[in-house]
């Protein structure tokens, strides 16, 4: 389960010897990435720059875009970058968007301390909006990847925009919550003594606090965790390790290098899918009918990837005590996260 994560570190060693790729095997895939001059859209270009299944890859910001492209693109792997900007001679926005098989969205302005993800939602949601409206135009049958936060809402308004233009699929669309299983699997590996490779926590529900429910019961280093206070701090680190780095920055930025890197994971579990991988298996916040009936458009959980999307969405399967509370709290505050993504696109359309 999650084998991605090796694939993407084998296609990143494999990248260092370049002549060893064979490009008539990648289906060639187009990739856009749409805020590539961020803090979280760089390193995510250069990965994703790396990954032997993307051969071409198209770099879109309001700035700077071109010249991030220019970058990597001296690097010797096989993707043929391109970058665009709103009125460069290249093309813009819907240029940029042609063709595209997946589109990865991490636009928007990062935490500062003292945010929530939802302290962001103004002016994400508009910057949102207004990408997702171009996709629906041009490139209606991509795979939208959305980690411009607060996911658990920006979701939500790409489904809404998708749907008035009589586009949407619902297999077609994921919140990008990989971050919330690299840290759940980092963290307790560094009290179990487990490689971290080795040690998988699915973690399910949403992208922001209480939201987020690792459950570690499912892990086979598990026994490792203590009840009680121990286990309480590895839940709050897994729901709050965003503010972690957010200080640890002290103001100058949030974690973007690692949600780079859980973005390029989940990009690259995604493509082995489309070309005919199966079993691939990734946590993702999807439109779902796990909690539907309580008013939860959007869950992320285990999800089966196949040539379409989204192939099977996994029940959440055996719980603790403790992790039935955590959902508890969680699924009420999801659901107020996806109605207030649905009601702000219906009065900002």
């Amino acid at each position: 389960m999650f084998a991605a994560r090796n694939a993407l570190r084998a296609g990143l060693r494999q990248a260092q010897q370049p002549r060893m790729f064979s490009t008539s095997a990648v289906n060639n895939k187009n990739v856009a990435v749409l805020g590539a001059s961020g803090g979280i859209g760089q390193p995510l270009s250069l990965l994703l720059k790396n990954d032997p299944l993307v051969t071409q890859l198209r770099l879109f910001d309001v700035r700077l875009a071109p010249g991030v492209a220019a970058d990597i693109g001296h690097i010797n792997t096989p993707a043929v970058t391109t970058g665009y900007s709103p009125d460069g001679a290249e093309g813009g926005l819907e240029k940029c968007l042609e063709g595209a098989e997946v589109i990865v969205i991490p636009a928007g302005v990062p935490r500062k301390p003292g945010m929530t993800r939802d302290d962001l939602f103004n002016t994400n949601a508009s910057i949102v909006r207004d990408l997702a409206k171009a996709a629906a135009k041009v490139a209606p049958k991509a795979h939208m990847l959305i980690i411009s936060n607060p996911v658990n809402s920006t979701v939500p308004i790409v489904r809404e925009v998708f749907k008035k233009a009589g586009v949407y699929d619902a297999k077609k669309l994921f919140g990008v919550t990989t971050l919330d299983v690299t840290r759940a699997s980092t963290f307790l590996s560094g009290i179990s003594g487990a490689a971290p490779s080795e040690t998988i926590v699915p973690v399910v529900g949403g992208h922001s606090g209480v939201t987020i429910v690792p459950l570690l019961s499912q892990a086979a280093q598990s026994s490792s965790v203590k009840a009680g206070e121990q286990y309480e701090k590895l839940v709050h680190r897994i729901q709050f390790g965003g503010d972690e780095v957010v200080k640890a920055k002290d103001g100058a930025g949030s974690a973007t290098l690692s949600m780079a890197y859980a973005a390029a994971v989940f990009t690259n579990s995604l493509l082995r899918a489309l070309k005919g991988e199966k079993g691939i298996k990734e946590c993702a916040y999807v439109d779902s009918p796990l909690y539907k009936d309580q008013g939860v458009d959007f869950f992320a959980s285990a999800v089966e990837l196949g040539p379409e999307g989204v192939k099977e969405i996994n029940p959440i399967g055996n719980i603790s005590k403790e992790e039935e509370k955590l959902l508890e709290a969680a699924v009420p505050e999801l659901a107020k996260n996806v109605q207030k993504g649905i009601k702000w696109v219906g009065e900002n359309p």
